[in-house]
This record gives structure tokens, sequence and C-alpha cells, in this order.
């Protein structure tokens, strides 16, 4: 009897499953402006997620001897000093799917649209290493922006980056929104993060995305003014994790932060507040590390990992044009090229207002369709000649005839390189009207005349398919003489 009880007693000894897990504990010694400082949290990990009483989340950003220094996502002013805070262990991740495309969501991924939650979601690490060199390729094909001055002067292609700067009101974003409507229709999915902004501002942009359709492709991370500076902070790296959940899939992604330096900002805030010691403008040492292994993952991939791409149209603000500044000289050092907007070509009503001088792409000819790059080698040469005749020669009456003639080329030049807002031109429109001004199509047309003319071959271009998607197939004889039969009935009809 005595046996079988002790046969019993060990039985159930064997079947007990001890629960050996614990959580691990620490109490909040300090608070305030979105930071609190903890203790006791020995094996905190570096941007680990961490549970506060109140039910709010926050990241670790400082891992200290004694103490842990963390910011704060959402609600803060009910946290107080001597509440538990927990960990989760689990490094910071966002949720991603195929349905956040035509959706708004936080710098959490979050949806904040109204339109319900997302489906069928995978959690994804924020911060990850970038893509090696041995998975990448060269970048070889255009990511077409629309904007004639762009595409012929500074290309952009899919896997590069490249950098959009000026001051204020000088057309970055306008020049960003309309590279994502000229994607319609070329299987590029875009992300747009909105960094410090209004949110009605960023509805706007909202409204005309969905106005031309472009929503059906497109993403809006916002991380408005009135959040805290832990989420301006977070939003791009949320932004760039989209897009990898896509170049995962081999699609081609583009990604516009808007802007950089509202981000710099708001991490330069964050490190103050943190304690971390300031440098240059009070930004902290690792700053340039701030934006260079969020940029870092835009790349090219080769075929044997999915051949996809990321794009990324980073844009800084400068102060009075000054782009020997801080932080625009660490963008521009990570970027692949920029593209400079001048308030004063601005305001001369010049937009988008590119700088020619100032403006470079690294990629170059690699980057432009056959047809594009044909017909554009010689505009930057040309442009910066009239730039500086224009100089020397605007309080002089009389000039000789070859500067004369570099003059009046140069101001047709600018003038079909103007452009209205949110009106992208195909790669073939583009092609036709840089043929005809380096073919003399234009020198005997006035200023006004060139305005007209650009729009009458818009209209009539944009309505013939088929010439279309002949001349942007290449460029031989046969696409140079009907190119010039298309031009031919513009200056008959003159």
């Amino acid at each position: 009897m005595n046996q079988s009880i002790s046969e019993i007693l060990k039985k159930k000894i064997d079947s007990i499953e001890a629960d050996t897990s614990f959580d691990e504990i620490g109490n909040v010694i300090s608070v305030s402006d979105g930071i609190a400082k903890i203790s006791g949290l020995h094996k905190c990990q570096a941007m680990e997620l961490l549970l506060f009483e109140n039910g709010s989340y926050g990241m670790a950003l400082n891992l200290e001897e004694d103490s842990v220094g963390a910011v704060i996502f959402g609600e803060f002013k009910t946290i107080e000093e001597g509440q538990t805070v927990k960990r989760t262990k689990e490094v910071l991740t966002v949720p991603v799917s195929d349905d956040i495309v035509g959706r708004v969501v936080n710098a959490l991924c979050e949806p904040i649209d109204g339109k319900g939650e997302l489906t069928n979601t995978s959690r994804e690490y924020v911060e990850k290493p970038c893509p090696g060199v041995i998975e990448r390729q060269s970048v070889d094909t255009p990511l077409m922006t629309g904007q004639i001055s762009v595409d012929a002067l500074t290309p952009v292609g899919r896997g590069q980056r490249q950098l959009i700067l000026g001051d204020r009101q000088t057309g970055k974003t306008t020049l960003a929104i309309d590279t994502i409507l000229n994607q319609k229709g070329q299987d590029v999915i875009c992300v747009y993060v909105a960094i410090g902004q209004k949110q009605s501002q960023v509805m706007r942009v909202k409204q005309l995305l969905e106005e031309h359709g472009a929503m059906d492709y497109t993403s809006i991370v916002l991380a408005s003014a009135s959040d805290t500076p832990s989420y301006l902070y977070l939003a791009p790296y949320a932004g760039v994790t989209i897009a990898e959940y896509f170049l995962k899939q081999g699609k081609d992604v583009l990604v516009i932060y808007d802007d950089l330096t509202k981000h710099a900002a708001a991490y330069r805030e964050l490190s103050l507040l943190l304690k971390r010691p300031p440098g240059r403008e009070a930004y902290p040492g690792d700053v340039f590390y701030l934006h260079s292994r969020l940029l870092e993952r835009a790349c090219r991939l080769n075929a044997e990992n999915g051949g996809g791409s990321i794009t990324a149209l980073p844009i800084i603000e400068t102060q009075a044009g000054d782009v020997s500044a801080y932080i625009p000289t660490n963008v521009i050092s990570i970027t692949d090229g920029q593209v400079f907007l001048e308030s004063n070509l601005f305001n001369k009503g010049i937009r988008p207002a590119i700088n020619v001088g100032l403006s470079v792409s690294r990629v170059g000819g690699a980057a432009q369709t056959k047809a594009v790059k044909k017909n554009s080698g010689s505009l930057k040469l040309g442009l910066a000649q009239y730039r500086e005749m224009e100089s020397f020669t605007q309080f002089g009456s009389d000039v000789e005839e070859g500067t004369r003639k570099i003059l009046e080329r140069g101001e047709r030049a600018v003038e079909l390189l103007k452009q209205k807002p949110h009106r992208p031109f195909r790669a073939g429109v583009q092609t036709a009207m840089l043929y005809a001004l380096n073919h003399g199509y234009l020198d005997t047309l006035s200023i006004d005349e060139v305005a007209v003319w650009k729009e009458s071959v818009y209209g009539a271009l944009s309505n013939d398919e088929k010439a279309l998607k002949e001349i942007e197939a290449g460029w031989d004889d046969s696409i140079e003489e009907k190119v010039k039969s298309i031009l031919s009935e513009f200056s008959e009809n003159k």
C-alpha cells in the first residue's frame, strides 16, 4: 500500500510543469518631457520596448550602469515617480502588410485614418543592418520624376538616394509629390514620411494624391508637429521598414522623408533630455549616424536577392541657402547627389527653382532613358553658360552675335524647363521638348510663345499613347524621324 502511494506521488510530481519564467520589473526614478529614467532593469537591451504601469510603451535608448533612459510613446503625464516598468524583452518592431498601401499610419505603423486595423500583418524590426555590397547591384534603371529639369539635368535611378534641399517655400515638397504622381502605372510603391508637419498640410497632400489616383500605390507615415519628439525620431525608420517589406517581394519602392531637418532637431531634443553631451550646434556626436544608417537602407538588390529597389528622396531645409551648414553637409555626404532649389529663382517664377550649378547626380546618364540621355547632354553646359553670360551682360546693351545666341537659347531653355505643379511630363514628352530645344525649333519663337508651344506639345503628346511608347522605347533614326514629324506639325500650325 505504501509503495503504491509513493508511486502515485512520484507520477504526480513528474507531471507537474514548473513555470520558471519571471518578469524583470523596474521603477521610474524621474519623468519629464516624454523621457523616463528607470532603475532595476539591469538586463535591458538597446531599443527594447518597455511597458509602463499606465499602459504606455517606451523605448530604451540610454543604457547606463545603474539606470535606463527611455523615450515614452503616447501619454506620459500620468506616469509618476515610483511606478513600475516591465521589460517586454522585445526590440522595437512595427506591423506591416500589403494592406498598408493606401493608408495613413503613425510612427508605430498604427492606422490613424479611421479605416480600421491592418490585416495579415507581420512584425518587422525598425532598426536592422542595411544590405551588403554583395547583395546589391549598380543603379541602371531610371525612376522618372516627371520634372524635365530633374530628369534631364540630375536624373534619379531606382535604388538611388537623391537629396532635395532648399529654403522654406521653394517647392521641395511639391517636387517630391510630383515624383509620386509620376509613378502611376510604373509598378512602384511609394511611402511618404511626413516629419513635424501640420496635420492639415499632410491631409491636403493626401487629398491631392487621392484626386490623382496616387493613393492606390502610396502609404503615408505621419508624425505631426503636435506629436512628441519620440514619434518624430521613429517615423523615418518606420517608413523604410515598410519599404523593406515590399523590397523583400522584389518590388521597387520610393521613400520620401519630408523632412530630415526636423528629424535631426527631434533627435537633438531627445538627446539633450537624455543628458547626452552636446556637440556642434548642440547636436549629439552620433547625428551623422542617425541619417547614414537610415539612408544606407536604400539600395538596388541583384537578381539573386529578388531584384527590388528602395529609392530615397530625403528633404533638407536650409537657412538662407547655406548648403555648408551642419545637417545639409552631413546628408549631402551620404546621398548620391542633390537637387538644390534656390529662393531667388523661385521668386522669379522659375519653378522648379533648380540651381544648375549646385545640383548634381552621381549616377548620371545610367539613370536616364536612352532618348532623354541622347537629347539632354548639352543642356546643363548651355544653362551654365547662360547664367554666366546673363550676369555679365545684365548692365550692358551691346553684345556680340555668339553671346546673343547663347543668351537667347538659354532664355528659351529656362522657359522650357518651367513646369506647373502636379503636371509631370512623361519621358516621351520630355524627349520631344529637349529635341526641339537642341535643334532650333524654339529659336524663332518669343518667350511668351514658347510657353504656349510647350502646352500644345504636352496636350497633344499626352493623348497619343502610341507615339509616346515609340519614343520611350529607345532612340534611333526612325524614332528621330518620328519626333521630327510631330514637331514639324506644330511649326506649321504656328
